[in-house]
């Protein structure tokens, strides 16, 4: 009797006589009574959007690392295209000195590397290739963030509503237990259907503790890819109804950028040929000395160096780009067909969860008012014990099915606007 009482007062009454309430789903954050000492707390924020939520994940998901690197690349390679010259200049000084140290020989030397036609803005067509490619899987990453706190949102709630159900259900079948006992007592019922409950409730509190243990591993999953320990007060989404994948998805953004990317990297390495041409200026003294070989001048001098036949050198840097381009393509043509899988899927899902949430309520309508004839043929004696715990077993489950089909459904919108790449 003492943790029957004890029940009693921690768990919710959620009912009028005998009859189940449905009972819209609402996450119980602040209960403090729980069977198992380990608690994972999670609040609910009115003020917190699902959108924001994504936002304060990204400035601490993993990732991030990665695109601020794209980001510097990016920086890099608009620094080299914005180059005068193809690459670093070279400057030298040549000193020589005659035998009979009487004659002196000074040349300097600057050469510089120039761009080959078109090069400079190849160079430079990477490196706005790799900005924009950088905001593309941004906005990737993003979207599966997004994915996953989505999951793990609509994971809670329905952790939450079974948690809750299964404390219903303890509750109900607690109810009968004082009953049944005031009955034996009485000499109504023989002491086997006393045993017969008891043995109902403990399974039901088997079964709140599981449920409990599940939106403790729902909830904590939400921490670990949030960082955080506050929920959305309300995350429902509205449909946004496409019907097919558009070109603008950010998963096909990011890899249509990495393609038009390496693209571009292709014609930068194609036009360096077989090298660069570089130009070399010097000028040349031999002023230091009273030798009468010396010609007392200074002179001036340019030259031009032209590379040739290299392009069997430069031949695997091309492969090696087309190979990885070629990949890339590879890899889009797969991730068209995943995506409209998944959007087909996504619309199936949500057809069949409209028909089933409509049959679901029905059914929890018959179940409650066949619970409600049993209920009163077993207080007439018309029945036994048993029958009462299989139809009770029964409405419980159907009310519990209606729930979670209403909540599934809602969670089924999010998924389909996942698939079809809306953000939050």
């Amino acid at each position: 009797m003492f943790f029957l009482n004890l029940f009693r007062r921690l768990i919710p009454q959620f009912l009028l006589g005998n009859i189940i309430f449905w009972v819209t789903i609402t996450l119980s954050f602040a209960d403090s009574a729980y069977i198992v000492e380990h608690h994972d707390p999670i609040e609910s924020d009115a003020t917190l959007s699902l959108a924001k939520v994504v936002d304060l994940t990204l400035e601490k998901y993993p990732d991030i690392t990665w695109l601020n690197s794209l980001e510097e690349e990016a920086t890099a390679l608009s620094l080299r295209g914005d180059s005068w010259t193809a690459g670093a200049s070279q400057a030298g000084l040549r000193f020589q000195e005659a035998t009979s140290g009487t004659l002196h020989y000074i040349d300097g030397t600057v050469q510089v590397p120039l761009w080959n036609l078109g090069q400079r803005d190849a160079e430079q067509t990477v490196a706005k290739q790799a900005e924009n490619n950088t905001m593309s899987q941004s906005d990737a990453i993003k979207l599966r963030v997004a994915g996953l706190i989505r999951g793990a949102l609509w994971n809670i709630a329905l952790t939450s509503l079974s948690y809750e159900q299964a404390k219903i259900e303890l509750a109900i079948t607690d109810q009968l237990v004082a009953k049944v006992q005031r009955r034996v007592e009485l000499g109504d019922l023989p002491r086997a259907d006393l045993l017969l409950a008891q043995s109902e409730s403990l399974q039901k509190r088997s079964v709140v503790t599981q449920a409990e243990a599940e939106l403790m591993h729902a909830r904590k999953r939400y921490a670990g890819i949030t960082q955080i320990t506050k929920i959305p007060g309300d995350y429902q989404e509205k449909l946004v109804g496409l019907t097919e994948i558009q070109q603008n998805h950010p998963a096909l953004a990011a890899i249509n950028g990495q393609i038009e990317r390496k693209q571009a990297e292709l014609n930068a390495i194609k036009l360096v040929g077989s090298g660069q041409t570089n130009v070399a200026v010097g000028v040349n003294s031999d002023r230091f000395t009273n030798d009468p070989r010396s010609n007392q001048t200074e002179s001036f001098n340019i030259g031009v160096t032209v590379p040739f036949g290299g392009s069997a050198h430069l031949a695997p840097q091309v492969a090696a780009v087309n190979v990885e381009l070629n990949r890339l393509v590879a890899e889009r043509e797969q991730l068209s067909r995943d995506l409209e899988q998944a959007h087909h899927e996504a619309e199936h899902n949500l057809e069949v969860n409209r028909v089933e949430l409509g049959i679901a309520n029905e059914l929890k309508q018959v179940a409650e008012e066949h619970l409600k004839m049993t209920q009163s043929s077993f207080s007439a004696g018309e029945i036994d014990l048993m029958d009462l715990l299989k139809i009770q077993s029964r409405t419980q489950q159907a009310v519990l099915n209606a729930k979670q089909r209403s909540v599934m459904l809602q969670r089924d919108i999010a998924l389909y606007n996942q698939a079809v790449g809306v953000m939050p």
